[in-house]
């Protein structure tokens, strides 16, 4: 593999392991602003359309925790290209549905190759880069790609429903996924695998206690408390009881149980929930606001998003020099605080005021919390992971991540219902809010004793050994 040893195919290898990313990311919001086209075409009833969402994300949440695992016992660039296969022929068969079923269903098998594929994209960049500033850039740019791309996927949904039709904003996936295919065996490389094998009981346990309690929360937003509702949240409680039981008796546990030994990380998990539960729920309600209220057309509503996506794009390239020099903890706080008063002023929006006065400020400022929140929380989540818990580490990662922004719109939408939009983002703020709290008391990661230089910053940027 001498070949790609060579310095211009670093951005190549980072830029495959992004595309990857923003195409999972994007998925679970594109079709935000197309669901009223879907719904004409195949003839959905309104009960029934959150699924064309959720059936995505109930399956790429409940399995994340597998898919990392499998990346490190067969190779995780071969479950990236073979996740990303599977999320590209769905995506095919979704963009051609003829009926309600087959879309669904072309969703769900989105959601499992996602989930394949995505834990790989994570471990990859912290397999390939030691830490420090190095790998501080890489995963300045990936989590930029993961706290915009839900943002960016809403305008990309609207335009393409507005200028093509809605099939594409599943078919869009298809020459991306090829390329990516194509060129990640020439330019990223496959890490040393860890062998063993699968936890096969702790991926059954988790994956059916996670899928159990995203699907009651999903069942508690369209239709409110009932008997069999509180039943499925006792059953997932149960089953998520019995897998962490369960990881503590095997050899090769599928989430190894030390990671959450430090209080720093396991409460950074948690802020990773959180945060998406928040960022979800707001492009969820402002998608909502826009059309039903300021009655702006899909393009418009998707455009609408742009300064939030702006601010977390170009943070992408400011914040891993700040976490470098100010540490992780003073930047995550003011992020989680800007996070908690930008959703605040978005629930004051009134529609006399229209968007410029009661929206266009509040995006801003939250597109600046996001994207000064996530660097932070991904720094320490994988900061002293061993290189072969980075899979495990980066699976957990992102299944909170997943997690939280479904169970986010789900909680938001009960809240909705019962006393309106501006109360659901009442508690979005306050969940923020809960977030700063915690990242305060318990998020402490570890200083280096000397920062770095500008001048060593480029040597090492510029010889780095990307690849092993």
């Amino acid at each position: 593999m001498s070949e790609i040893r060579r310095p211009a195919a670093a951005p190549i290898a980072l830029a495959v392991i992004v595309a990857c990313q923003l195409m999972f990311v994007l998925d679970a919001t594109v079709v935000n602003i197309a669901l009223v086209p879907i719904q004409n075409t195949l003839h959905f009833s309104t009960a029934n359309l959150a699924w064309v969402i959720d059936a995505y994300s109930l399956a790429f949440g409940g399995l994340l925790l597998l898919g990392g695992r499998a990346g490190d016992v067969y190779g995780r660039r071969r479950l990236l290209m073979g996740g990303l296969a599977l999320f590209t022929t769905a995506s095919l068969v979704g963009g051609l549905a003829t009926s309600a079923t087959m879309l669904l269903m072309a969703r769900a098998v989105q959601g499992i190759g996602a989930a394949m594929a995505a834990p790989s994209t994570l471990s990859l960049i912290s397999s390939i880069y030691e830490e420090g500033p190095a790998r501080n850039r890489a995963l300045g740019v990936f989590t930029a790609v993961s706290a915009g791309g839900g943002s960016l996927g809403l305008i990309l949904g609207g335009a393409l429903t507005s200028w093509v039709s809605w099939r594409w904003v599943l078919m869009i996936n298809v020459p991306i996924g090829i390329v990516v295919i194509a060129l990640a065996p020439r330019f990223v490389p496959e890490p040393p695998r860890n062998g063993g094998r699968l936890d096969i009981r702790g991926a059954a346990l988790v994956t059916s206690g996670l899928g159990a309690v995203i699907y009651g929360f999903i069942r508690l937003a369209e239709q409110g408390s009932r008997s069999v509702t509180l039943g499925t949240f006792a059953v997932g409680a149960a089953l998520l009881v019995s897998f962490v039981r369960a990881e503590q008796k095997v050899e090769q546990p599928l989430f190894p149980l030390r990671l959450m030994a430090s209080r720093t990380r396991a409460s950074s998990y948690l802020d990773m929930m959180l945060v998406p539960g928040v960022m979800y729920g707001v492009f969820y309600f402002v998608s909502q606001y826009l059309e039903g209220t300021l009655h702006f057309s899909a393009i418009r509503a998707g455009f609408a998003f742009l300064p939030l996506t702006a601010m977390i794009f170009t943070l992408s390239r400011i914040t891993p020099r700040l976490v470098t020099r100010m540490g992780a903890r003073p930047l995550l706080l003011f992020g989680l605080a800007t996070l908690s008063v930008a959703a605040f002023w978005i629930s004051r929006a009134h529609a006399s005021d229209g968007y410029f006065v009661s929206l266009f400020g509040p995006l801003l400022l939250f597109g600046l919390g996001a994207g000064t929140s996530f660097l932070p929380l991904s720094i320490t989540i994988l900061g002293g992971v061993p290189r072969e818990d980075a899979g495990a580490a980066s699976g957990m990662l992102q299944t909170m991540q997943q997690t939280g922004g479904a169970l986010g719109v789900a909680i938001l939408s009960t809240v909705a219902l019962a006393h309106g939009r501006a109360t659901a983002l009442e508690v979005g703020s306050g969940i923020a809010l809960v977030a700063l709290v915690v990242a305060a008391l318990a998020i402490r990661p570890a200083r280096p004793d000397r920062l770095p230089t500008d001048e060593e910053l480029a040597r090492e940027m510029e010889s780095l050994p990307l690849f092993e």
